[in-house]
C-alpha cells in the first residue's frame, strides 16, 4: 500500500496519511511523499485546494521512533535527510497558492499535531486529541514550534510544549488552534465544504490572499498596511468586474 493516498474530489485533492497501523505517523518515505504531493498539487491547474487528513482511527502519531536508531551521528547524511524533510514539510503550507484544511480524524501527537495546525483551514473530529509530547520523551519539539507559537501565541504555546500534555478537541477550540470541532462522522464532510468553498474562489485572488496572509502575519503594523495598499493597487488588475 502507499504511504499516501491522493484521491480528487472535483477542484479539491484529498491527500490521506496511509500508515493506520502505526498510526500515520512520519517516517522518512512519508515525509518525503507529503512534500511531494503538497508541491503536486500546487502545480496543477485543475485542483484549487486540498484537505489532508489520516487513515484509520488516527491523524498522525508525529515521528516514527522505529527510525532513530538509525539516525545517529555515524550516519550523518541520513540525519541531514531527515531533518530537511521535516522542516520543508511543515514550512511548505504557507508557502502554497492554493488552501489546505486539515482534517483532524484522531490523535495528532508532536510532528501529526505540527501537521494539524499547519493548515491554512483546520477542522477538528470531537473525539480527537492534540498535544506535543516530545519532552516526556527527553527531546525537543523543535520543528514544530515555529507555526505553533505564531498559531496559539507564547504562553499556550509553551505550556504545550513544556508539559507534553495533550488537549481534547474543545480546548484546542478554545484557545484557537482549529476552526471547528464536528462529530466525527462528519469530519469529512465539513473538510470538503471548507474546501469546495475555497475552490470556487478565483485563483488569482486565493493566491493573493494566501500571500498576503502570511506575509502581514510576521510584518510590524505599518509594513503589513503598506503591503497591503500594494496588494490593494496589485489586485485591480486582475479583478473580472473592473471597469
Amino acid at each position: 500500500m502507499p504511504e499516501l493516498l491522493i484521491q480528487d474530489d472535483g477542484a479539491v485533492r484529498v491527500l490521506t496519511m496511509n500508515r493506520p497501523e502505526k498510526r500515520n505517523a512520519l517516517n522518512l518515505a512519508l515525509s518525503e511523499a507529503l512534500f511531494e504531493a503538497l508541491r503536486a498539487a500546487d502545480g496543477a491547474a485543475d485542483i484549487r485546494a486540498l484537505v489532508l487528513t489520516g487513515a484509520g482511527p488516527a491523524f498522525c502519531a508525529g515521528a516514527d521512533l522505529s527510525e532513530f536508531a538509525a539516525l545517529s551521528s555515524a550516519n550523518a547524511a541520513l540525519v541531514e535527510r531527515r531533518a530537511d524533510i521535516t522542516a520543508k514539510v511543515h514550512g511548505v503550507f504557507s508557502q502554497l497558492t492554493k488552501p489546505v484544511v486539515t482534517a483532524i480524524n484522531g490523535a495528532a501527537m508532536g510532528g501529526g499535531a505540527g501537521l494539524a495546525l499547519a493548515g491554512d483551514i483546520a477542522i477538528m473530529s470531537a473525539s480527537a486529541r492534540l498535544g506535543y509530547p516530545e519532552v516526556k520523551h527527553g527531546i525537543v519539539a523543535s520543528v514544530v514550534m515555529a507555526n505553533l507559537v505564531r498559531q496559539a501565541g507564547r504562553k499556550v504555546a509553551f505550556e504545550l510544549v513544556a508539559t507534553g500534555e495533550a488537549i481534547d478537541a474543545a480546548r484546542a477550540l478554545e484557545l484557537g488552534l482549529v476552526n471547528r470541532v464536528v462529530a466525527p462522522q462528519l469530519l469529512m464532510h465539513e473538510a470538503l465544504q471548507f474546501a469546495r468553498a475555497m475552490a470556487a474562489v478565483a485563483p488569482q485572488a486565493m493566491a493573493a490572499t494566501k500571500a498576503l496572509f502570511y506575509r502581514a502575519a510576521e510584518l510590524p503594523f505599518d509594513q503589513a498596511l503598506k503591503a497591503g495598499r500594494a496588494m490593494n493597487q496589485r489586485m485591480r488588475g486582475f479583478r473580472k468586474d473592473k471597469p
